[in-house]
């Protein structure tokens, strides 16, 4: 016969087994979780914004509602984001001699703007050459900064710059923006349509060229058909470093479930953005297309300089602040992340927020807020082991897998 004591410490076990976590509970284990993790954002659009204005510090904490940036070091440290990939960005713009020396040369003052401030942080930050160094440099209480290009356009049609780009830092290639250019289709081609149903001849040499050098192959802004295309001739994973689900917003921009699922299948991830256009629908907004059309205007007619431009871009996000009428929330974004684990699954998935390029939702105006994806990603169930591929794991993956082709191609060139 059991002792009525011992039923009594059975039950009561058995109780607190069951009993639900309680939101105090929840929240103290997802910040100890947020702390630990090896965080990532994928897509930074601070070399183009911030970095070019004049007297601007990346050492000082900024707020997004004053100047509208969205990172610097302290706002990092507040928001537990240990790496983040700072694109190179580049214009789509004439596909002539002269235009393809002025993007390189633009490319070019980038990488240099961003390792000038590497230098200048030496006790914040480092700038990261393999997901080795990412996983160190954060162990030591630094911040990693990858470097990736964003729009083919930067390399013309000279493949040897990729090269180039790599010896200054690239780790990621993304392969077109907002229009195509010599190597590949965009989903966003405007009225000119589909040049190449996908890559270009010398599209599909850039893809072996970016496994040889052990560089990421990033799809963001790519054609579905580019995509596919990325898929097959890569040798290693390819990355969407900053896109969103078709399901639940139809864009041009953003990625059909059958595609996730190719992606998955290949083992490439998705990093889920923030920017309202891609995660909502929205009513069309006559003034801010006129404000986004001056910009333009004045951006062509003479020669900027980078703080010039940079300022010109700042003078946007203020119209857009003031006259957007439909914003996305928090959840917005979260739909879209949660659509994507269910699609492809968390060893698939990503966080490339377009901070300083357009993103941010209300609830999560700048990378200081991040600890709310941890937290919203334990409510919905995922465990500590998915949320941490989610957040760095899978980027890191995938950098691993191009470092290691690239390894061995070259033993294998050194051993003929």
């Amino acid at each position: 016969m059991i002792q009525p004591r011992l039923l009594v410490c059975f039950f009561l076990a058995a109780f607190c087994a069951l009993r639900a976590e309680t939101e105090a509970e929840l929240a103290a284990r997802a910040a100890a979780l947020h702390a630990r993790l090896f965080t990532i954002d994928t897509h930074v659009d601070t070399p183009t914004l911030s970095l070019r204005r004049t007297g601007w510090d990346i050492s000082l904490r900024h707020e997004a509602r004053k100047d509208f940036s969205q990172l610097d070091f302290p706002r990092m440290r507040e928001g537990g984001l240990k790496a983040a990939v700072f694109a190179v960005y580049v214009d789509q713009g004439p596909r002539t001699p002269e235009g393809y020396a002025a993007v390189r040369d633009n490319a070019l003052r980038s990488f240099l703007r961003v390792r000038e401030m590497a230098a200048r942080h030496p006790g914040e930050c480092e700038l990261a050459l393999s997901a080795a160094d990412g996983r160190r440099i954060a162990a030591a209480g630094r911040r990693a900064i990858f470097l990736s290009v964003e729009n083919g356009y930067a390399v013309g049609k000279d493949l040897t710059l990729l090269q180039t780009y790599r010896e200054f830092g690239m780790r990621f290639f993304g392969f077109v923006h907002n229009g195509n250019n010599d190597l590949a289709d965009s989903s966003q081609p405007g009225v000119v349509g589909p040049e190449w149903e996908g890559l270009s001849p010398l599209g599909r040499e850039a893809v072996k060229e970016c496994n040889r050098l052990g560089l990421v192959i990033d799809g963001s802004h790519a054609s579905d058909e580019t995509v596919r295309q990325l898929l097959a001739l890569s040798q290693t994973p390819i990355v969407l470093t900053h896109s969103g689900c078709a399901a639940i917003r139809q864009h041009r921009r953003n990625v059909s479930d059958e595609l996730l699922r190719e992606i998955a299948a290949k083992g490439g991830v998705i990093q889920v953005n923030m920017v309202s256009l891609f995660l909502i629908d929205a009513p069309p907004n006559p003034e801010l297309e006129s404000a986004a059309h001056r910009r333009e205007a004045r951006a062509s007619g003479r020669k900027l300089t980078d703080a010039e431009d940079a300022e010109l871009s700042v003078d946007l996000y203020r119209i857009k602040a003031e006259k957007t009428k439909v914003r996305a929330t928090i959840d917005g974004f979260l739909k879209h992340l949660f659509h994507a684990i269910d699609v492809a699954g968390a060893d698939h998935v990503g966080i490339g927020a377009d901070m300083d390029g357009g993103g941010g939702v209300t609830g999560i105006e700048d990378v200081a807020d991040y600890p709310k994806i941890t937290l919203a990603l334990l409510k919905r169930g995922l465990s500590d082991a998915d949320v941490e591929k989610i957040w760095g794991g899978n980027t890191l993956r995938v950098l691993r897998a191009a470092e290691e082709l690239a390894r061995a191609q070259s033993a294998k060139t050194i051993v003929r």
